[in-house]
């Protein structure tokens, strides 16, 4: 496990009014997101996304790792908790951004673990 910040999301209740902000704040650029439900976000260093639905989420933090499932039951093994639903696990979010899972750690903070895409 590397433990590298690869990923970032906005949780925010309507995309399109978040990206038109984000990018008017940091000149990121955007792409429609699989499926059309949110973008993905181009910024000069760590690729994100952003998704609507979810008003007053604070930004969710994705970790590198190289097996999501083995660094899932180290989590279990440590005394964290892994959310019941990874995310974005359709075959084309995960050729183009990797595999995701949300969890907490021993003290209930929420983070993330993201498994980059074959070849990244």
């Amino acid at each position: 496990m590397s433990g590298d910040v690869s990923f970032f999301e906005l949780g925010v209740a309507d995309a399109e009014q978040g990206r038109k902000f984000y990018s008017a704040l940091f000149g990121w650029q955007f792409e429609p997101g699989p499926g059309g439900s949110g973008y993905a976000i181009n910024t000069p260093n760590v690729p994100g996304g952003i998704h609507g639905g979810d008003p007053g989420a604070g930004p969710y933090v994705f970790f590198r790792v190289a097996d999501l499932d083995a660094a899932k039951q180290k989590v279990l093994a440590l005394g964290g908790t892994v959310d019941a639903v990874d995310l974005g696990e359709e075959p084309e979010s995960v050729a183009r951004f990797g595999r995701f899972t949300l969890c907490h750690d021993d003290q209930g903070s929420a983070f993330g673990l993201h498994q980059p895409p074959a070849g990244a």
